[in-house]
């Protein structure tokens, strides 16, 4: 059996994040890492990537730097799922494989319910799915009388799912040509082939497993998602883990679950609450506090008197005198004195991020600044709930920004200045 990992989507709902979802750092490695980690300790070692032109080298470095029997192919256009397994058809059109979307994040039970239901056999594939409370834009799974899998509606209409279960895509097909040779066959204007591919296999008779999973579940679709990812990562360490390499002065505050790396430097009047990550040589600089499930990566400097609060911070980005609440900021990024993110909105109504030109509901009372790589923000700036800084972009100084900033821009407070001549005042009223 094949693990066949898709990378070769692109994230467009991710802007102004643009590095791969996969790609992201969580606890010092990069999500596809994880994922690799994941399925090897449920006995699988056989992987095929389904990369894209942008990122196989770097998926393939990984995949040497963790040494993975692997096999690559490249999906030249973000064209979907059906599409990706095209691009792979001749290393696994002769195997049973396991398809998995490396950007959800979820337990390995997952894997263990999907392999022990393929043992017991008398289905022709498997698929897992997940009982949601509320909309997910996602694919909807359709059941028979008997539980087996009849259709999967891709992105149904709010109020118009037909059932409370969504796709999530570990997906084991015995027979992957017969796949293979039904999404050759299977026509659609929308990006939903696959689906409706598995959906044509059905009505022809091909009997589907919904492997139910009840566990922790994170699918990355928007930047904010990252925040739960966070939160998912560092949930699932045991205990704290400090470096005996990392400098923690005895006048600094450290307190609940923390993963310091080496080189790691808390200086002295700095408080840590956790659960909270820092990566290799960060520092966390005088009168800093870290708090609330924050993950901040390697080379930063938090400098003095900064708030860092539920945010992710990636790597070598430097703050001073800053507050960056519920916020996603990329790598490289500067943040001027007394920046700041605002993270509530005074009506405190959920905040809306605009997404492909359209308002989305992000379902969240607090959410702060998405900031996309190499960007700088200037002294006193401030930053409304959910705005978005496209990569490379200057916020100059003083500027309230309230809209989303371009790739590559600059936006400045324009000034005007009344100056007068002082009448100076007589000895005598100053007497």
């Amino acid at each position: 059996m094949k693990v066949v990992f898709l990378c070769g989507g692109i994230g467009r709902r991710m802007f102004p994040i643009t590095k791969d979802k996969c790609l992201l750092d969580f606890l010092g490695k990069t999500l596809l890492e994880h994922q690799i980690d994941k399925a090897r300790k449920a006995g699988l070692n056989k992987f095929v990537f389904i990369c894209n032109q942008q990122n196989i080298s770097e998926i393939k470095s990984i995949c040497e730097r963790v040494r993975v029997d692997a096999e690559y192919a490249v999906q030249k256009e973000p064209k979907g799922m059906a599409d990706a397994l095209l691009s792979a058809e001749e290393i696994i059109s002769g195997d049973e494989t396991l398809l998995v979307n490396p950007d959800d994040l979820f337990d390995s039970s997952i894997y263990s319910k999907v392999l022990e239901e393929r043992r017991k056999g008398g289905f022709d594939s498997y698929i897992t799915g997940y009982r949601v409370k509320s909309y997910f834009p996602g694919g909807y799974l359709i059941l028979g009388d008997s539980g087996e899998l009849k259709g999967i509606y891709e992105k149904p209409p709010v109020g118009s799912e037909p059932s409370d279960l969504v796709n999530i895509v570990v997906h084991l097909h015995v027979e992957t040509k017969r796949l293979i040779d039904q999404i050759k066959s299977t026509k659609s204007a929308k990006d939903d082939v696959y689906e409706r591919a598995l959906t044509e296999m059905t009505r022809k008779g091909a009997k589907v497993k919904v492997v139910p999973y009840d566990g922790r579940w994170v699918s990355i679709k928007y930047p904010w998602n990252i925040l739960d990812a966070v939160e998912y990562f560092l949930d699932s360490q045991p205990d704290s883990m400090i470096s005996s390499e990392a400098y923690v002065s005895d006048k600094a505050t450290v307190s609940g679950k923390v993963i310091f790396e080496e080189g790691v430097k808390v200086l002295e009047g700095a408080v840590v609450k956790g659960p909270c990550y820092i990566g290799r040589n960060t520092v966390v600089g005088n009168n800093s506090l870290v708090r609330d499930y924050s993950h901040i990566g390697c080379d930063c400097v938090i400098g003095y008197s900064t708030e860092v609060k539920h945010s992710y911070i990636g790597n070598s980005s430097l703050f001073h005198s800053n507050y960056i609440g519920d916020s996603v900021i990329s790598d490289n990024c500067l943040f001027g004195d007394r920046a700041l993110t605002a993270n509530v909105r005074l009506d405190r109504k959920t905040v809306n991020v605009t997404i492909a030109g359209k308002k989305v509901d992000t379902e969240r009372v607090k959410l702060g600044a998405i900031v996309g790589e190499e960007s700088s923000i200037g002294v006193g700036s401030l930053l409304m709930p959910g705005v978005k800084i496209g990569p490379k972009s200057v916020v100059g100084p003083g500027v309230v920004l309230d809209k989303d900033l371009e790739p590559n821009s600059k936006i400045i407070l324009k000034q005007t200045y009344k100056i007068k001549t002082q009448q100076i005042l007589s000895e005598n009223w100053k007497s």
